[in-house]
């Protein structure tokens, strides 16, 4: 699918403001509203945009201690496997497989340090998992999840 210089607008506006209206949008790119919806159903029906949702702040609601950590795991442990086991604990905000030692890339995300030494352990008892390395985040210099590129 092309994605034009429009279509890179109208996605930026979304990721900053996901409630904004087609009209809104519209007069940023400017299109009229319908051409707008047009053009999102179009790069949703693509799969480039997936879907809307609220970005909450994690120390609003209490959950300010964070860790990355490396699994370790057993020779023949699959991604499907490690996506399953990962999804079963509600402290993961992201997995990912990884190139180097350890097989992935865990980031945890608790209320405390108690709450982020039970979620460990209970990642620890994944039974693929053989080893894990933590490292707790100690302040956040860059977050910019949805960061949209812009074409060269």
């Amino acid at each position: 699918m092309q994605i034009d210089d429009v279509d890179q607008r109208i996605i930026a506006s979304l990721v900053a403001d996901a409630r904004a209206s087609y009209s809104e949008i519209g007069e940023r790119v400017s299109l009229s509203a319908p051409a707008v919806k047009r053009r999102v159903d179009r790069l949703r029906a693509a799969g480039v945009i997936r879907g809307f949702t609220a970005v909450v702040d994690p120390a609003a609601v209490g959950w300010t201690t964070e860790a990355f950590v490396e699994l370790y795991c057993t020779g023949r442990t699959t991604p499907a496997q490690l996506t399953v086991a990962t999804r079963r604990h509600p402290e993961v905000v992201g997995a990912y497989t990884v190139s180097g030692e350890a097989d992935a890339l865990v980031h945890l995300r608790a209320a405390d340090i108690a709450h982020l030494e039970q979620a460990l352990e209970r990642l620890r008892a994944e039974p693929f998992v053989t080893s894990t390395r933590s490292m707790i985040v100690l302040s956040r210099l860059v977050d910019a999840p949805n960061v949209v590129p812009t074409p060269n």
